[in-house]
């Protein structure tokens, strides 16, 4: 595909906030932009030009291979090999099945930390169960590369899946990392709410495991035994990106019900509060205590009303924008934009707002420091982020 420029460098736009923590009540971002938005937002200062590179099929996540190339995933079910210096697009085959719609469909791809000499990747994915129900796994291959451009997942073998399935398409979650040696999954409540708080369901949970999926016996809760020894922390309702930071602090953001997205710092065996609490209300318009009613509950440092909707999440330690060295990127799908988080310690504020036009679904850190992102939806574009030219 022929590369062009888009409307280089989105106009940024500041959102003033405070920092929190759990022992304060947490920033509120809310209502119209402040005049110092505005004045940023009619700036003709460019902090980044957009190249848009390729398009995939309702593309959801990707990573990179160590030689530069790209696995992307398609939620309709496809893992696709892309080779940016080239422009060639190839097709991985032995995915696993994958129930494809509303939200589910093929979802993480993350590369195993000795990938270099085992060539590991694990996906996650909606897997069907009985009776027209659902629900996330974690399952990992072995990638094997053919000299055309194309490759095949082999030994092919499930390592998690959320308990129990049920019904509907919502709220699976299902985003992977590692830290530490060890394998981190995100399990969404899949829209129905009480489980968030049930320890036997793994939904609505933040989860640690060997990368085997195996539980370590020092996980806060594995005296419960069953999924609750896999617990890292609950209470979550549909955490969409998390990550950890240069100290090892795990963050992570999640999509509030009406209003109230949230970004938490997750700490070993707390809670979280949803449903019981939440900064947003449900869409019925029933309301929700704040999280300030029920101080037993962690609150999250930062909330967004009107909602960010929070796709995915890094924290950027590239070379190429030095003044983000350890902000975080999150990914906007109804704020169409990627929001820069600026991180103090245990607090985190929005320091800056970009509008990319379009809906934000994924944000990668490239090799070389540029910031690759993924446009949601049907032939949703891939996009290189770089100082503009002359900087």
């Amino acid at each position: 595909m022929t590369r062009h420029l888009l409307a280089a460098a989105c106009a940024a736009f500041l959102a003033s906030a405070c920092g929190g923590n759990n022992a304060q009540p947490p920033t509120t971002i809310e209502g119209p932009a402040s005049a110092a938005a505005e004045r940023a937002a009619a700036s003709d200062e460019r902090p980044f030009a957009v190249e848009e590179i390729t398009g995939f099929n309702e593309p959801w996540a990707m990573t990179f291979l160590p030689d530069g190339r790209l696995l992307v995933t398609e939620k309709p079910g496809a893992l696709r090999l892309y080779d940016p210096q080239r422009d060639l697009s190839g097709e991985i085959r032995g995915v696993p099945a994958v129930v494809y719609g509303g939200q589910g469909g093929l979802g993480d791809v993350v590369l195993h930390p000795d990938f270099g000499s085992n060539h590991l990747v694990y996906l996650s994915y909606a897997e069907p169960g009985e009776a027209d129900t659902a629900g996330a796994a974690v399952a990992r291959a072995r990638l094997v590369l053919d000299g055309s451009g194309n490759g095949a997942l082999e030994d092919v073998e499930v390592v998690w899946r959320q308990v129990p399935k049920v019904s509907g398409q919502g709220h699976y979650a299902h985003r992977i990392a590692f830290h530490d040696g060890m394998l981190w999954i995100s399990s969404g409540d899949r829209q129905k709410f009480d489980p968030a708080q049930d320890m036997t369901s793994n939904m609505g949970k933040i989860l640690r495991l060997h990368d085997d999926g195996s539980t370590p016996d020092d996980n806060p809760f594995v005296d419960q035994g069953g999924v609750a020894a896999e617990v890292w922390s609950l209470g979550h309702r549909n955490p969409l990106g998390f990550v950890f930071d240069a100290q090892g602090r795990l963050w992570n953001h999640e999509m509030g019900p009406k209003g109230g997205d949230e970004l938490n710092l997750v700490e070993r065996g707390a809670n979280y509060g949803y449903p019981t609490v939440s900064n947003g209300d449900h869409y019925d318009g029933r309301p929700i205590p704040n999280h300030d009613t029920r101080p037993e509950f962690r609150a999250p440092v930062i909330t967004w009303t009107p909602v960010i909707s929070p796709s995915s999440f890094i924290i950027y330690d590239g070379g190429m924008f030095p003044a983000w060295k350890g902000s975080g990127l999150i990914g906007g799908l109804s704020s169409q934009s990627l929001v820069r988080i600026a991180f103090d310690g245990g607090t985190a504020s929005e320091a800056e707002r970009f509008d990319m036009g379009t809906r934000i679904r994924e944000v990668e850190q490239g090799p070389d420091g540029a910031i690759w992102l993924l446009e949601d939806g049907a032939d949703g574009r891939l996009f290189r982020l770089s100082p503009p030219a002359g900087t």
